[in-house]
């Protein structure tokens, strides 16, 4: 204690200027310590590590600014599988369709999502639900809401959006006369929220919600930040915002559920809650009113979520080119008679440049562009004497071989006529994770829906309402972009989803 004494008293003072001296010392040994270790200790038998100077830091910033830039840019430098550091985090990206299986396709005894995902979706959706429960329990609330996702309930949701949607033409302020302009950001949540509700879960949750309710809706949304994947509790403006959101939604729901159980006789529609409330799990334990507002927020953001941002992309890519909008008109004329006789499921599947306008959409834009899995064993990459360690995020990238020029000649060009005669996309094997058959699906590079047990339940749901507001915005009116704009607005990566940049606006003029 005397020695220890000794040095301290030969110490300077602790003053804000030695402080910041100490402070500086510290990281310059931690960044040569870092670039050190990068350059002598190399392990050819894990995946190379992207060089980085911050330790913690890594890559973070590169990655958040433009993933898609930063997943080419080290594909090209390192090979299709690569480390990178996030926020202290070892992310392991695999590229390409082997990528993509390797990953989505991974055991359960490898890797989980599970512990992935539940930091950033459980203040979203809720405790009990999706990815706070275990991988079968989410299975089985899978299969709980494919009751809402057959063939039937399509047909009869067509014309439920086409009203839902017209309705917003004739009463929002910004769709008033015969021509005007309008931020897409402002709007298409709202029509997505509605279309989604009114189909999804109902006339009585529909009419129980209103623009505000979109409001919350988009607080929840911006809880998908890349940031919340390792600080879900960080207390950012945007999370208290968050929590206050979910609090009032799942509120909501809740009062629906206990008003009908007070009152079992009021059923007037076999509604998605309904549908819920009579529901058990395998062990005979029946949906808590608690779990069943969190799956019916669940749902309405996978129903609003994602189509929100493909439809925002598809109308300023329409708007792009007015040529486009003419002809999807003239091919409705074609599918529906000159006097355009109301959409309906069966014929919407007609229209077959439509159909290639949102494959199009969803190849340049897919709604999420970092798919991610914990690693639980050691995971060797196939053909290689590569093996991601346990404790690793695996990231996969599909939207990254749907831009490949590999695949997709002239990927960036924005050209639904590119899938005319191109042969379907391979479907492989077909499973039964426990929620239904699906397609496994790895063996494509385009997979904007997601492959394996963690696939998309609501893909089919999601092309009939994306089809079904696309073909009433160019049955209501011409599109343009804004004068003196040629192209449409970069992706904002500030969410996990990338919406455009705002203000996303078009000019439209309505048809007479």
């Amino acid at each position: 204690m005397g020695v220890l004494a000794g040095v301290a008293d030969q110490l300077p003072p602790l003053t804000p200027l030695t402080f910041v001296g100490y402070a500086a010392a510290f990281i310059v040994t931690s960044v040569v310590v870092n670039v050190l270790q990068q350059l002598l200790f190399k392990d050819p038998s894990k995946p190379p590590v992207v060089f980085h100077y911050f330790p913690f830091f890594g890559s973070t910033v590169d990655y958040g600014m433009d993933p898609y830039a930063f997943f080419f840019k080290n594909q090209k430098k390192y090979g299709d599988v690569f480390t990178f550091i996030l926020l202290g985090n070892k992310m392991t990206v695999a590229l390409g369709p082997k990528g993509n299986d390797f990953i989505l396709n991974g055991k359960l005894s490898e890797v989980n999502a599970e512990e992935a995902y539940t930091g950033l979706t459980t203040p979203v959706f809720g405790e009990g639900v999706v990815y706070d429960v275990p991988n079968h329990v989410l299975m089985e609330q899978k299969k709980f809401i494919k009751v809402g996702l057959t063939v039937e309930a399509f047909r009869s949701y067509v014309p439920l959006i086409v009203e839902q949607v017209t309705n917003y033409f004739n009463s929002h302020k910004d769709f008033a006369g015969k021509s005007g302009s309008v931020s897409l950001l402002k709007v298409i949540p709202e029509i997505t929220v509605f279309t989604a509700s009114r189909t999804l879960q109902g006339k009585e949750v529909r009419d129980a919600l209103d623009g505000s309710f979109a409001d919350l809706y988009h607080d929840l949304d911006n809880g998908f930040t890349p940031v919340n994947f390792m600080f879900p509790w960080f207390p950012f403006p945007h999370n208290f915002a968050r929590d206050r959101a979910h609090k009032k939604i799942a509120r909501t729901y809740m009062d629906l559920v206990e008003k009908r159980r007070a009152n079992p006789d009021s059923k007037s529609e076999n509604d998605m809650i309904w549908n819920l409330m009579n529901k058990t799990y395998k062990d005979g334990r029946p949906l808590t009113d608690k779990e069943i507002a969190h799956i019916m927020i669940a749902l309405l953001m996978a129903g609003q979520h994602t189509s929100m941002s493909t439809s925002c992309w598809a109308i300023l890519h329409l708007a792009e080119q007015p040529d486009l909008v003419e002809a999807l008109y003239q091919e409705q004329k074609k599918v529906f008679g000159d006097n355009l006789e109301p959409l309906s499921y069966e014929k919407l599947a007609d229209c077959t440049l439509m159909n290639f306008v949102i494959k199009e959409t969803l190849r340049i834009h897919p709604p999420l562009h970092s798919i991610m899995r914990k690693v639980k064993s050691p995971m060797r990459f196939p053909d290689t004497n590569i093996v991601v360690p346990e404790g690793h995020y695996v990231l996969a990238a599909p939207g990254c071989s749907a831009i490949d020029a590999q695949y997709f000649p002239n990927p960036l060009k924005f050209d639904p006529y590119r899938w005319e005669g191109r042969a379907p996309e391979e479907e492989g094997e077909k499973v039964d994770f426990g929620f239904g058959v699906i397609s496994k699906g790895t063996a494509s590079p385009y997979l904007p829906f997601g492959a394996g047990r963690h696939r998309c339940v609501g893909e089919q749901f999601a092309n009939v309402q994306l089809g079904t507001i696309l073909a009433t915005f160019v049955r209501e009116f011409t599109l343009r972009l804004p004068n003196g704009q040629v192209s449409v607005p970069p992706p904002d990566y500030n969410s996990m989803i990338a919406s455009p940049t705002a203000p996303a606006a078009v000019e439209w003029v309505r048809r007479k």
